[in-house]
């Protein structure tokens, strides 16, 4: 058969597909894997998706990353005609009461949120209150690519299966940064911390929960100083908060004192981390993303001095993903362009540090082979470790126990 003929057979599959497909029922169709990009399932929600608007809502409190989404934005207008817009928001809580408000008021169809950037605790919430649609992962032909068997959080969040209902956008993993212009030899564990906070007094800082760093670092803590970490697994509401929670307050109350301005303040927000590190206010600060360094490095915000460490017994890990309201109203569109920011393309800008630096979720051995190439050629920076170096990933602790733990803290220390 000549490559015109295929081609019309093709178009006419798709044509017939998206004719017996059922207008927002995508979770109709078998649950069995889309086998590729030609694959006629695939065809008619690209075909369904020409033309739509998806309204991406996703944290905007980075130039690097809002310039990454509107390239891929670009990028999805020229390949499916589709366009998006990034509804940038400063907390990702604030598109999920905005969901809740919509079901709330009946508003079931012609949602205003088609595709939202979320994990943990926010999933947990949606999931609970019927907020996400119908699986989708297994119509995306980029899913097959997803190291799912070496990297298990994408597809558990938080402890919390993800069933299809979010797709994997990225990974990350807690790493420390430090000047070695300024710092030989840096703590490799919570209580080493401790005690180099008292050596050092005014030096290190964590951001104020519910900040999402400020929040990682009281879970990094706790995990080290609990004597059963796989109590953390399970919902908070099934163990004795005040006994598993004591070693940590009793930890911080003698961190506290040592800290940046004495504690009697919290940075705001993680990024300013980098920054007091950057002006020497500060000697070890923190990140979620391994390559955060590297990328400052590149852009300036730090000297080629600075390198990354974990903690002896490994750090706190998880994915970042994707996922679509039940209310969506360009659900095709949302599933095209949840697809493309899992490609082989997309994947390999967004791990770039020179682009944003986040560790990709696709495993290297199942990609085509060209693609193969690029991944393992990619420059990641002076001072990104490598996977080896970044030791064992820690699951994070059930979503409840963050909101218990900042909530304590804001009791504590709040003011």
């Amino acid at each position: 058969m000549d490559l015109q003929r295929r081609g019309l057979v093709r178009w006419l599959a798709a044509a017939l597909a998206l004719a017996l497909w059922p207008q927002g029922g995508f979770a109709q169709q078998a649950d069995s894997p889309v086998t590729g990009p030609d694959d006629p399932r695939w065809q008619a929600i690209v075909q369904q998706a020409r033309g739509q608007t998806v309204y991406f809502n996703a944290w905007g409190g980075s130039d690097r990353i809002n310039d990454y989404i509107a390239w891929a934005a670009g990028r999805a207008e020229d390949l499916y005609g589709l366009a998006v817009v990034h509804v940038r928001v400063g907390d990702i809580s604030e598109v999920v009461s905005r969901v809740l408000a919509e079901r709330t008021a009946g508003r079931s169809a012609g949602g205003s949120v088609d595709l939202m950037w979320i994990n943990g605790e926010n999933f947990a919430a949606m999931r609970e209150n019927g907020l996400l649609g119908e699986p989708f992962t297994h119509l995306l032909p980029s899913f097959r690519y997803v190291d799912t068997e070496a990297r298990p959080t994408t597809v558990v969040d938080f402890g919390v299966p993800t069933d299809g209902l979010e797709s994997p956008w990225g990974m990350a993993q807690l790493v420390f940064l430090y000047d070695t212009a300024r710092t030989s030899e840096p703590p490799r564990s919570i209580p080493a911390l401790l005690d180099w906070a008292a050596a050092h007094p005014g030096r290190f800082a964590y951001p104020q929960p519910p900040d999402f760093h400020g929040s990682t670092f009281l879970k990094q803590a706790l995990i080290a100083l609990v004597d059963d970490p796989a109590v953390l697994q399970r919902p908070v509401d099934e163990a004795d908060f005040a006994a598993v929670t004591a070693p940590l307050w009793g930890y911080l109350d003698a961190l506290h004192p040592n800290l940046w301005r004495g504690g009697a303040v919290f940075p705001q927000a993680g990024p300013q981390l980098i920054g007091l590190l950057d002006d020497g206010e500060i000697d070890i600060a923190f990140n979620f993303n391994p390559s955060e360094a590297s990328a400052a490095i590149a852009s300036g915000q730090l000297p080629d001095t600075v390198r990354t460490y974990v903690l002896e017994g490994g750090t706190l890990a998880n994915s970042h993903f994707l996922a679509i309201p039940f209310n969506a109203n360009a659900r095709a569109g949302a599933l095209v362009f949840a697809d493309f920011l899992l490609s082989p393309e997309a994947q390999l800008r967004k791990m770039d540090p020179q682009v944003w630096g986040d560790p990709t979720v696709l495993a290297y051995d199942r990609l085509p082979g060209d693609w193969r190439v690029r991944f393992q050629a990619l420059p990641l920076g002076i001072a990104t470790l490598s996977a080896d170096d970044l030791g064992t990933p820690l699951m994070e602790p059930h979503p409840s126990w963050m909101t218990a733990l900042e909530a304590e803290w804001q009791r504590r220390y709040g003011s």
